[in-house]
């Protein structure tokens, strides 16, 4: 396979995603390519991907590979690091897993095929279990140092949007965040709830036309048209004050206030929503497992089982929603649906003298037709 094409290169999958241009080839180094990440591409509609490192490493079954391979993307993974020193524009071909620029190799990567992914994925298992250990072990140490932090008093932060008695979305982008947020679309139009976006979840809501009230992250995976939409800014901050965020609401002129309190910014988000006193907080695209955490890159998710446990009652995970039903149409249902919009039409045509005898004259020809 020989593939020709311009390459855009960076070290971070969820900025090159946003500046590639269709047909362009990824180069990327990203160990354990994630499904999220892998959707991103393929939606930037990218010719091929580069990756440095190994898009499967081993330590658990990460399903990137297989949303490339299914779009029929191809990827060139274990490229080594040489490749990113190759500058965005530059023309590269890719022969036999060789990537030449200007007729020299600049590394060698070995094609995703159906064959390997499987073996790669058959190999995952066997470290499953160890790695499900050390993840609940890590959850049980944090948890334990995290639980003051979380489940006493935090100081929030004065907000202009008002929660309280009020249903809440909270989108945060995780795995199948767009088809649960199109799922739960007719309750969101019925209900009009309070919109929050966690980061890129904001990007979400507006690409399905809706306007987020309140955005809170630390600001790295959201666009800038998201930022821009006039909702309230919240940037999540460590314990300490600091806050990376913060450089770039500056530098675009955004008015923010400041939440430093501990864990992931969706939990920061759920305790915010709760504090305010919402009536009700639907959660999509939420991390509620071990492999949507080890792909987010973290070790445990203490931080999450403690604020899940906090918000109780008030909390519903529409994770998977999309998948839990879908209504199948039968030939039956749309004969009485065919059937019931056709008798207003013989009414009219019976009590319509125009309409009665032009379908008289239609029939007369159609007789005639058929005597033909």
């Amino acid at each position: 396979m020989q593939i020709k094409g311009k390459v855009c290169v960076d070290t971070k999958t969820k900025n090159l995603t946003k500046r590639i241009e269709p047909g362009q080839i990824a180069v990327i180094c990203h160990p354990d390519l994630d499904e999220i990440a892998a959707k991103a591409l393929v939606g930037a509609k990218v010719k091929a991907v580069i990756n440095a490192e190994l898009s499967i490493t081993g330590k658990y079954p990460n399903l990137g590979p297989q949303v490339l391979l299914k779009a029929g993307i191809p990827l060139f993974d274990d490229a080594g690091i040489e490749v990113m020193s190759l500058a965005d524009g530059q023309m590269i071909i890719i022969n036999e897993g060789k990537i030449l620029y200007k007729n020299k190799i600049v590394g060698i990567g070995q094609e995703m095929t159906e064959e390997r992914l499987k073996n790669l994925l058959d190999e995952t298992q066997k470290n499953i279990n160890q790695e499900l250990s050390n993840f609940v072990n890590n959850t049980l140490n944090y948890a334990q140092k995290e639980k003051e932090l979380i489940l006493n008093e935090v100081a929030f932060p004065k907000i202009k949007t008002n929660f309280q008695g009020k249903h809440v979305v909270v989108v945060v982008r995780g795995q199948g965040y767009k088809e649960d947020l199109l799922a739960i679309k007719p309750y969101i139009n019925e209900v009009k709830p309070i919109m929050v976006g966690v980061d890129g979840g904001a990007d979400a809501l507006l690409e399905l036309g809706y306007k987020p009230h309140l955005i809170i992250g630390d600001m790295d995976s959201i666009s800038d048209e998201a930022l821009k939409c006039k909702a309230e800014l919240l940037v999540h901050a460590y314990i300490n004050g600091k806050a990376p965020g913060i450089e770039r609401l500056n530098k675009l002129n955004l008015q923010y206030s400041l939440f430093p309190v501990p864990g992931t910014s969706e939990d920061a988000a759920l305790l915010l929503v709760h504090a305010k006193k919402a009536e009700l907080i639907v959660a999509v695209g939420t991390h509620s497992n071990m492999i949507d955490f080890l792909e987010k890159g973290r070790a445990g998710m203490a931080s999450t089982v403690l604020v899940r446990i906090k918000v109780g009652a008030k909390f519903i995970d529409a994770k998977g929603v999309s998948k839990l039903y879908r209504p199948k149409v039968y030939f039956g249902h749309l004969a009485q649906v065919l059937a019931a919009g056709l008798i207003p039409i013989f009414i009219v045509t019976a009590i319509s003298p125009i309409l009665n005898q032009f379908w008289r004259i239609i029939i007369l020809k159609l007789r005639l037709l058929i005597r033909v």
